[in-house]
């Protein structure tokens, strides 16, 4: 006869993908009409919007475009100038949990971007892109955590609860914030705008109810000419708050967030070069997690009769640790010539990753600097370099750790002998999991053509604990009931120790 086994459902989240891809992508521009010939280049930098993003069965596609700002120097001697090449990109990963129906997270970044003169009117432009994707399916598990009519023919049961974590919600928000910037009175205005760079940062978000409701910040940087052909930069901070929809999660649930740009538009407003019109598309992408309690049926026996029992595994994760941590890279690039002053700075995050060293762990990120600077001479030069930083952290052996590093602020340089001193603050952002693999019962059958003999057992079993032994363990090795052997030998709450001698009744 087969046994009836109660069982729970939890609505969740599998994680069926989780990697980065990392792809250059080139494009050959010839310069407007409107812009002078191309003398040199002196710097370029890059921003990655995100575009769509789709799952399929069995592979996961993500779509992009890179906006690339190649300033130079004309050969009128007008000062800087600037090109916007627009780079779209695509990519694919496969994975044979994807379906139609997964929740897909995606963050494209920058890990560098060069670009060189083929002649005065074409310009070749490379970009190398990092593009985080992750891939969740959602499902329902049953965990076995009792038997119906367990009163009849003798049936024990062992529930143990298990604690671990679970990815409860996968949600996200597009929104826009637009806004109208004026210049310091202390800047000089600008003719044209070369280069914008946002910064986004998650601040403090809470889950209310089904709403989560977060904040956080823009950093936009400007760098523009001036009408004397000066190059100039302004610091603006938007500040922006959302409300997202998150359903099925408590309070005390964790959420990991991240906004990422679908747009920027950025434009003089006006004759006088001091006010200046914003706009940017954002996403917000958020991952709920929670840690939940769950009850599994772990063993099973009969006084009476023979059972046979079919067991399944349960991967759980439990918890170890999620945080940020905060340090300030620094390093001397070298220079060809002296520096006067320091004109701009912009740093890309490459590769990230966890790793173990020897008994502890690191958190690694590999940063793509440039500093742009006016040498001595009055020349606009710039010196790019990759920087390893590293942030020392706990890391239990067989944890999984996944992380992310963002510049929590502009980067900032400084002249100094040979060269320019860069600081750079960074946060890494990190959840550590340990999983584990649990056995619990699936199917029960009981035998009723075998019933037990009590007659073949001793009616008194003296017997001794040994290291590590449950009370489940001696009673369903000798065919009775805990409740018996604590009945029969006066036990209380405490563990049972080694060595402790205990009397066995026999099931009656």
């Amino acid at each position: 006869m087969e046994l009836e086994l109660k069982t729970t459902q939890l609505n969740c989240y599998d994680t069926v993908l989780d990697t980065t891809l990392f792809q250059e992508e080139t494009l050959e521009s010839i310069v407007p009409d409107a812009c002078p010939d191309i003398l040199r280049i002196v710097d370029t930098e890059a921003a990655v919007c995100l575009g769509t993003k789709e799952a399929q069965d069995g592979k996961a596609e993500v779509t992009g475009t890179a906006r690339c700002a190649v300033l130079y120097e004309a050969e009128s001697g007008e000062g800087v100038r600037r090109i916007t090449v627009s780079i779209p990109f695509t990519c694919t990963a496969e994975a044979p949990g994807l379906t139609r129906q997964c929740r897909l997270s995606a963050e494209p970044r920058v890990m560098w971007a060069d670009a060189r003169s083929l002649n005065p009117r074409k310009v070749l432009v490379r970009v190398s892109l990092a593009i985080a994707v992750q891939a969740y399916v959602p499902q329902t598990p049953s965990f076995c955590d009792g038997v119906d009519g367990q009163e009849q023919n003798g049936i024990q049961t062992l529930e143990e609860a298990q604690t671990a974590c679970f990815i409860i919600g996968v949600e996200e928000k597009s929104f826009t914030f637009s806004d109208d910037l004026s210049l310091s009175a202390t800047r000089p205005p600008a003719a044209e705008i070369l280069k914008s760079r946002v910064d986004l940062v998650c601040g403090e978000s809470k889950l209310i109810g089904n709403k989560l409701i977060f904040k956080g910040e823009a950093g936009l940087r400007l760098v523009y000419r001036e009408p004397g052909g000066g190059l100039c930069g302004a610091d603006f901070t938007l500040p922006f708050s959302q409300i997202m929809e998150v359903s099925g999660a408590g309070e005390e649930a964790d959420c990991t967030l991240s906004v990422v740009l679908t747009g920027i538009d950025c434009t003089l407003d006006g004759n006088e070069g001091r006010m200046m019109s914003v706009s940017l598309g954002m996403l917000a992408q958020a991952v709920v997690r929670e840690e939940r309690q769950v009850t599994l049926l772990s063993d099973i026996y009969s006084t009476a009769y023979d059972l046979s029992v079919q067991r399944r595994g349960y991967a759980l994760a439990r918890p170890l640790e999620h945080g940020e941590r905060r340090i300030t890279a620094r390093e001397l690039l070298e220079t060809t010539s002296p520096v006067r002053e320091v004109c701009d700075v912009h740093i890309h995050v490459g590769q990230v990753e966890a790793e173990r060293d020897g008994e502890q762990g690191r958190l690694k990120a590999e940063l793509s600097a440039t500093v742009v600077y006016l040498s001595e001479e009055g020349m606009l030069e710039a010196v790019t370099r990759t920087i390893t930083a590293m942030c020392p952290m706990e890391l239990s052996a067989g944890a999984m750790c996944s992380c992310r590093c963002v510049c929590s602020g502009e980067g900032a340089a400084a002249p100094a002998g040979g060269g320019v001193e860069l600081r750079c603050p960074l946060e890494f952002r990190y959840l550590s999991l340990l999983p584990r693999q649990i056995t619990g019962v699936a199917q029960v059958r009981l035998d009723e053509d075998a019933p037990r003999d009590p007659s073949a057992r001793p009616s008194i079993v003296l017997r001794a604990v040994e290291e590590g032994e449950r009370l489940w363990d001696i009673a369903k090795a000798y065919g009775t009931t805990m409740e018996d052997i604590v009945q029969a030998n006066s036990l209380g709450e405490d563990t049972l120790t080694a060595g402790r001698v205990l009397l066995i009744p026999k099931k009656r």
